[in-house]
């Protein structure tokens, strides 16, 4: 089980190279050089976190992205949801079909648990913090 995607990692590592490298627009050249992401990857990734409100862009020779969001604002559960949807640590399988024992299910009470425990920890971590805590 992976918790992080590939796309949430990248889009973070992306995220925190634009904050600490505060030059004005960065091209996926830039990201590519500096980051060694795929290029192909990154550029999806730029688009889909400018739609979701986190950049803007500027097209062209000289264009690039940009951080419309002090890292403060940008939470880590945040940029999950924007790539993988709501957090799920798991659902009970019988034979490929939901369990129907769900809700009196004891492990599954204890696995909602932690999903909250996780939940509640993402809610808390900010692109700031992430910072902080890499240098």
């Amino acid at each position: 089980m992976n918790l992080l995607s590939r796309d949430t990692d990248y889009a973070v590592r992306a995220l925190i190279y634009m904050a600490t490298h505060e030059q004005g627009l960065v091209s996926t050249a830039d990201l590519d050089r500096e980051l060694k992401l795929p290029r192909p990857f990154m550029r999806k990734t730029l688009q889909t976190l400018q739609k979701a409100g986190y950049l803007s862009s500027v097209k062209g020779n000289r264009g690039g992205f940009k951080l419309v969001m002090p890292p403060a604002k940008i939470r880590l559960i945040d940029l999950m949801q924007v790539f993988q949807g709501n957090i799920s640590l798991g659902d009970c399988l019988f034979k490929k079909k939901l369990c129907t024992c769900v809700a009196t299910c004891p492990l599954r009470r204890e696995v909602k648990d932690m999903e909250e425990m996780v939940t509640a920890r993402l809610k808390a971590v900010t692109l700031a913090d992430l910072i902080r805590n890499g240098k």
